[in-house]
């Protein structure tokens, strides 16, 4: 009976299945391009490895063909979900042209918040930017996409028929997003309300999950007064050690009631012990925070106003840095400031600059769910770790956040390391000082070319000199100071070669004028007279030190061959002879430039001086045509502009050498000679050079030393050095 039963209630199943296929209940694909867009799609879609056009899936849809434009049609409002570099960027572009980006004109009555108009200005005031759409690698929208909150004021309509009307679009080719914030209450989506394409995104608060390796750049979130250039230096400097501080562990902030971002931070108050661990989270915000207003609100309110959030910031060894509305926070960037090292709690936040920033060395990556084991965990690092925690911090705070101009440059040389792949920087380039942005790939690969990683390589500088003589006036006798100079310099047993850069309006003397030396002597003829063509990378330079004298310049053998014997041991300074220093006039309210003798020096003047030949380099390619243009223009301030550059990479002083008693006399006589520093207008002039330059870098990278080094003390052999330079004692 029983049997009879079963039978009959699988065949009743069976007849039911053949109505439902017969009559369309069921359908099954007539050709592999047929596909279901169901909520089963989406879902298997996110799991959907990176694909290539003709592949098959080998997932549930194994059996299903699906094209590429049916893979981007698939996500509502971001039609390339699955984009790479080599699948959603024209690189030939880059290759006509070179890494070049366009903006857009901004669209007449278009409404722009200050945040992207720093953005924009820090890219045309960039080496990558062009006005000519035709030059271009990568394009820049002129329309404002940093808030897509469609409840803030500046939210931008109709978005996506703006976008859609612009003629170089091209669906997204080419072109990258910068965005802040995106979706609104109550789900705070990633959406940006339009299709961005094929378009690059760079953005803050991007998941692991919406994010494309390699294609997009997760930025950090920054507030609207974020410095557009210069920006802060970190606050390590003024509390170096010890490594701990008066509190263990900090947050101050917002404590949601509801919503997305609330679970965390409702549970703080657990781990609150009003000790070494202060974590404040307010229930005042937002215009009806009373409606939700819970039990605990008034004791949480009444903790949070006991404390002053900057005093806890600087003296905290770690700062929680938990996830807001969305998964980035302003936290974030505050506690690299305050070398307060971050401890992330935003589980699935794909962190700013990921792609070469390994975050291991200058954060604490936590887990969200685990809330309660963080101050445990932090107590046990040991101290060496947090001190080399915190010292990381502020190298990353300076070298990539710490202005808008500094996260947008770091934005496209990224996409120019992927574009150019052949001369990409590599790991130990963007995590060590000076940083990716000081170390341009295109003049070596090899990090033994550079002035900077010497001592982690084991290297030594090559052990000769290039001495490069800027020469502006006719030679006329053999007792000019230039003769003496060609000589004395010769001599030196480290000199490779001597290069006279000759940019004189009269022409190169016969032959039989110049000195006869033991080394090569090179004359470069400028035909345009421009004094910034002291500075050129010139390829006759085969030695890493450049010896840099102006004409006049009166030195010996032994002056010339200790000053390169100092700067062996610093090959990342400037080290020379005439020391000059910078102040701020309280009265005019700018920089001053004084070559007063004073125990404080800021610069060493290049008429005597040695330094590392990339630094040729990054002044000819880093720095704009507009302060080139400046020094050309007054014929002066070249030496100037090299220490600003030189400080502001290496964030350390020159070194002055030998105090030279007799330079003043030097000085005196040039001032009889038709010399350019006895023009009256002279120092009228470098003082608004200082205020040019301190005003494009957007501070004061000058650093004042009071240090001078003599053969006597330097390295302490002092017998073996007094006899080996004992010319100098007798000046």
């Amino acid at each position: 009976m029983q049997a009879k039963k079963r039978y009959l209630v699988l065949f009743s199943a069976g007849v039911c299945f053949l109505l439902l296929f017969c009559f369309g209940g069921i359908q099954v694909p007539h050709s592999r391009r047929t596909l279901d867009y169901g909520p089963r799609w989406h879902r298997s879609l996110r799991v959907l490895q990176p694909f290539r056009a003709g592949e098959q899936d080998s997932n549930d849809d194994a059996n299903v063909y699906i094209s590429p434009q049916q893979r981007r049609e698939a996500i509502p409002g971001f039609s390339g979900k699955r984009c790479r570099m080599e699948s959603c960027f024209d690189v030939s572009l880059c290759e006509r042209n070179g890494f070049k980006v366009f903006i857009y004109p901004q669209q007449k009555g278009e409404k722009m918040s200050e945040s992207y108009q720093n953005i924009l200005q820090s890219i045309e005031g960039s080496r990558f930017f062009t006005p000519d759409p035709g030059k271009a690698c990568l394009f820049v929208l002129g329309l404002d996409t940093l808030d897509r909150d469609r409840l803030s004021p500046q939210y931008v309509h109709n978005l996506k028929a703006k976008v859609q009307s612009l003629p170089l679009w091209n669906d997204g080719k080419n072109h990258i997003i910068f965005n802040l914030y995106s979706g609104t209450w109550p789900d705070y989506t990633e959406d940006l309300g339009f299709d961005i394409g094929l378009a690059m995104l760079a953005k803050a608060s991007i998941s692991t999950e919406n994010f494309r390796p390699k294609f997009d750049v997760s930025i950090p979130l920054f507030s609207k007064e974020h410095p557009r250039t210069g920006g802060e230096r970190g606050y390590l400097n003024h509390n170096t050690i010890p490594p701990y501080r008066k509190y263990t562990l900090v947050f101050k902030g917002k404590r949601y009631l509801t919503g997305i971002g609330s679970d965390t931070r409702n549970a703080l108050y657990h781990v609150h012990n009003a000790e070494d661990v202060i974590l404040l989270a307010t229930c005042k915000h937002g215009k009806d925070w009373q409606k939700h207003k819970d039990a605990r609100c008034d004791k949480d309110n009444a903790e949070y106003d006991k404390y002053d959030y900057r005093e806890m910031l600087y003296n905290s060894t770690f700062c929680l840095v938990p996830r807001g509305r969305r998964l980035g926070s302003f936290r974030f960037l505050e506690a690299l400031q305050a070398a307060c090292v971050p401890v992330m709690l935003s589980n699935g936040w794909e962190l700013p600059f990921s792609e070469i920033i390994d975050w291991n060395t200058a954060a604490v990556i936590g887990d969200e769910r685990l809330l309660l084991q963080v101050p445990s965990t932090v107590r046990s690092i040991h101290q060496d770790k947090i001190l080399s925690l915190r010292q990381h911090t502020q190298f990353l705070w300076e070298a990539y956040f710490n202005s808008v101009e500094k996260i947008v440059l770091t934005t496209l040389e990224i996409i120019q390391d992927r574009v150019l792949q052949h001369s990409s920087r590599s790991s130990l380039m963007w995590n060590s000082l000076p940083g990716g942005l000081f170390t341009l790939p295109q003049y070596s690969t090899y990090l033994g070319d550079f002035p900077f990683y010497y001592a982690k390589l084991g290297l030594t500088t090559y052990p000769k000199f290039t001495a490069v003589i800027y020469v502006v006036t006719p030679l006329v006798s053999q007792s000019q100071p230039v003769m003496k100079l060609l000589a004395a310099v010769g001599k030196s047993q480290y000199c490779a070669q001597v290069m006279v850069v000759w940019n004189c309006e009269k022409s190169l003397p016969v032959k039989h004028r110049w000195p006869v030396t033991s080394v090569p002597v090179v004359v470069i003829e400028k035909e345009s007279k421009v004094i910034s063509s002291r500075f050129l990378p010139y390829d006759t330079i085969p030695t890493d030190a450049v010896l840099s004298l102006d004409e006049d310049t009166v030195l010996s053998t032994t002056e010339v061959e200790f000053a390169f014997t100092v700067w062996r041991s610093f090959p990342d300074r400037i080290v020379g002879y005439p020391a000059r220093s910078h102040f701020w006039d309280t009265n005019k309210e700018r920089w001053g430039y004084t070559s007063k003798w004073t125990n404080d020096y800021s610069m060493v003047l290049t008429g005597a001086a040695i330094y590392h030949k990339y630094y040729h380099y990054l002044y000819t390619t880093y720095l704009p045509a507009s302060l080139k243009t400046v020094v050309d223009q007054m014929s002066n301030c070249e030496d100037i502009l090299m220490n600003f550059l030189v400080s502001s990479v290496s964030k350390l002083p020159p070194i002055k050498v030998t105090q030279k008693k007799q330079y003043k006399e030097t000085i005196m006589a040039q001032s009889s000679r038709a010399s350019r520093w006895a023009y009256p207008d002279h120092f009228a002039q470098r003082q608004t050079c200082m205020n040019k330059f301190a005003n494009w870098f957007g501070t004061m990278p000058l650093v004042y030393s009071q240090m001078r080094l003599d053969p006597v003390l330097f390295k302490d052999q002092v017998s073996i050095l007094r006899k080996k330079y004992r010319d100098i004692e007798r000046l």
